[in-house]
């Protein structure tokens, strides 16, 4: 499967410091993308293939960022039970991907700082100074100018870091990548649950597209993973997406509709993918609804429904 690419106002500048040593600042909201263009920068780079370390700041104990991080040797502190290398030595001649850097303590960016100005530290309780050769990329969804400001980000350790900087827009404003991102998901999701999802209906398409996605790539990935498991006919449909995606504009309603237009939509909406899933078999489209086949015949009779256009593949 071809790779997944990042937003493709990034791509250029991806290209461009990929084969340097500089270091990368990735800012952007949560679910961006940010760690998908640190995978690009360090696998297009002349060290993709020496090691790529990840590291997410935030979700370590600040008692122990330091040990992980740097490293730290036996008796370095209570519980140090053994000699321990840090994720900098073991990405010697790699890069180093530091995911929200902005939550490191004070302690931890003069550590940071020195790694970046001398290329060398010692691990926790240890009196060797160990040399590296490591690329720096990191990345943060907060403002570090005024964490700056607060004196809770230090000042020399953000010039060190902002060298390059590149932002990563949110999915709302990267329209024409959302189906892209979408399609490689389903290709993603298919492959791991053993499926052939061939497609995104058309109506669901425009659900993806109308939707605002506060949660970014990460909750389009969610709800394409979700579609692929409820899918039972190789199609993502309207109704597999999640309730929030259910917007007016994707379910063809309008702002003047009432309350009992909105519902004849929505239901209209359910048999057309319903009968689509049971090629036109309208005992098994009602199954798959919970109707009786009664109940049914009427709905598709209201709607003016041909369920013989759906049989034409076998």
């Amino acid at each position: 499967m071809e790779s997944l690419r990042p937003c493709r106002q990034c791509t250029d500048l991806i290209a461009q410091v990929s084969k340097s040593t500089i270091s990368v600042l990735i800012r952007g909201e949560s679910g961006t993308g940010k760690e998908l263009v640190a995978n690009a920068m360090h696998y297009n780079s002349l060290r993709a293939s020496k090691p790529f370390i990840k590291v997410n700041c935030a979700a370590l104990p600040e008692t122990v960022i330091e040990s992980e991080l740097f490293g730290h040797e036996k008796g370095g502190f209570t519980g140090a039970i053994g000699q321990r290398k840090g994720r900098f030595e073991l990405a010697h001649g790699g890069s180093i991907f530091l995911d929200e850097v902005g939550d490191l303590s004070p302690a931890t960016q003069i550590k940071l700082l020195r790694v970046l100005q001398e290329k060398e530290f010692e691990r926790v309780g240890g009196i060797t100074t160990i040399k590296t050769d490591v690329r720096i990329i990191a990345a943060t969804n907060r403002n570090l100018e005024k964490l700056v400001e607060g004196e809770k980000f230090r000042e020399d350790l953000y010039y060190r870091l902002n060298v390059f900087p590149i932002y990563m827009p949110p999915l709302r404003e990267r329209k024409t990548d959302i189906l892209l991102l979408a399609d490689y998901f389903v290709g993603k999701y298919s492959e791991a649950n053993h499926k052939n999802i061939c497609r995104i209906s058309t109506p669901a398409n425009d659900m993806l597209i109308s939707y605002h996605w506060p949660g970014n790539v990460r909750e389009l990935e969610n709800c394409i993973e979700r579609a692929v498991i409820l899918s039972n006919d190789d199609v993502i449909h309207g109704h597999h997406l999640p309730p929030t995606l259910q917007s007016a504009e994707a379910t063809g309603i309008t702002s003047g509709s009432n309350f009992q237009e909105t519902l004849n939509n929505l239901e209209r909406e359910l048999i057309l993918d319903a009968l689509k899933s049971s090629r036109g078999n309208q005992t098994k489209a009602a199954q798959m609804l919970g109707l009786t086949e009664r109940l049914m015949g009427l709905r598709v009779k209201k709607y003016k429904i041909d369920p013989k256009r759906f049989r034409t593949h076998a």
